[in-house]
């Protein structure tokens, strides 16, 4: 497996959150990328995402699943609030 730049990693977490933004924007919420740290995403989940009481299930499922496909080498992803 070639190892990305941190460049192509953040590239890939913004490709992998514009796949799942308008599913987000659809119920009203949003998704903004804070900060990768070694091979964490830091993200904070908007508008009707913030009192939803399945945000988590969405985070870790759809979020860190989509991410995970775009740059594999991802190991967890943090809502940060």
């Amino acid at each position: 497996m070639t190892t990305m730049t941190s460049e192509e990693t953040r590239s890939n977490v913004e490709k992998a959150l514009e796949e799942i933004r308008p599913f987000l924007q659809s119920d009203g919420g949003d998704i903004t990328l804070i900060s990768i740290e070694d091979n964490t995403v830091k993200v904070r989940l908007e508008g009707n995402c913030i009192g939803c009481t399945v945000n988590q299930m969405t985070l870790k499922s759809g979020v860190e699943m989509t991410i995970k496909k775009y740059a594999p080498q991802i190991e967890e992803v943090i809502n940060i609030s």
